[in-house]
């Protein structure tokens, strides 16, 4: 199976709902809590070190950005969310962006949810889910820096976060993942793959539309 997301190249950075670019073919969103891996699992799957921008500070990435991928569509990268640094304003734009974002965005197909393996299911993460849930779209959960557990604490942690998410409408799916250790990724590609070939017609283009 060839990658899905190698390849991928910015296209737009947006910083409100109003900017948000007229949809001209399917998008896979990524979203996690600040410093939860999110760049770092984005660079590994696209095989680019810096396509997203990794910072040491947590809560750097304010903006949606858009990367488009060979194959039609896009990879969405949502900001960062609950770093208590960030300014209150700052932090409850951040929210009514992605919140908007995941509700009412039509051309959105499903939604790559990052959380830490060390510190999964979040009080910022379970509102992310909620606001998502609804929509009946697949969600699939990374559970990033997996390498920093042991074996048997990776598998408790995929058990425990995989019942905790069982009783959810619509397809929700986890794995584990390390950017460190480049594993997972044949995992993501093989799960995320079929939304986007489900969401296009055999020309490369959104169902029903235009380029």
């Amino acid at each position: 199976m060839s990658s899905l997301f190698r390849g991928a190249e910015f296209h737009i950075s947006v910083a409100k709902p109003s900017g948000l670019p007229p949809a001209t073919g399917p998008e896979i969103a990524f979203a996690g809590r600040s410093n939860a891996g999110k760049s770092s699992a984005i660079n590994t799957l696209v095989g680019h070190t810096r396509l997203a921008f990794v910072s040491k500070t947590p809560g750097r990435t304010q903006l949606i950005n858009y990367f488009r991928l060979v194959k039609g569509g896009f990879l969405v990268d949502l900001p960062g969310y609950g770093y208590a640094q960030v300014p209150v304003e700052v932090r409850r734009a951040w929210a009514g962006l992605i919140e908007r974002y995941l509700k009412e965005r039509d051309s959105l197909v499903g939604l790559v949810l990052i959380m830490d393996a060390r510190h999964p299911l979040t009080e910022l993460d379970w509102n992310m889910i909620e606001w998502f849930s609804g929509t009946g779209k697949p969600m699939h959960v990374l559970l990033t820096k997996a390498d920093k557990l042991t074996r048997s604490a990776q598998a408790q942690t995929l058990a425990t976060v995989r019942k905790a998410l069982g009783e959810l409408p619509g397809e929700v799916t986890v794995q584990l993942f390390s950017s460190l250790k480049k594993t997972g990724v044949d995992e993501v590609e093989k799960v995320v793959s079929p939304w986007l070939r489900s969401a296009l017609d055999p020309t490369g283009l959104p169902e029903g539309g235009v380029a």
